[in-house]
């Protein structure tokens, strides 16, 4: 029986991929053909980066922009409001 994804990308197009499961920092993910290694903890439903993301640069995911990368996002790194701006919400500082 084939063992079962961890994560997945929604698009070809996305640079971050779902966790399916909570994945552990160093932990090894094989997605869509490619390996990516965690930097960070990610729990299930959240974004990891597949590849490198520069600061400025859309997040995609459905091949849709959900928003802003506001700091350099190495691949296997947590990508959340701590590191995205979202293209529909107000950023966190905003609630202060």
């Amino acid at each position: 029986m084939a063992e079962r994804p961890r994560a997945l990308v929604l698009d070809g197009a996305d640079n971050v991929a779902v966790a399916l499961v909570d994945l552990a920092r160093g932990e090894q993910v094989t997605v869509d053909g490619g390996d990516v290694t965690l930097r960070d903890d990610v729990r299930f439903g959240h974004k990891l980066a597949l590849r490198e993301i520069r600061a400025g640069e859309l997040v995609r995911k459905y091949d849709e922009a959900i928003g802003v990368a506001s700091a350099d996002i190495a691949a296997g790194q947590h990508v959340h409001v701590h590191n995205v701006n979202s293209g529909r919400l107000p950023a966190p500082e905003a609630a202060r």
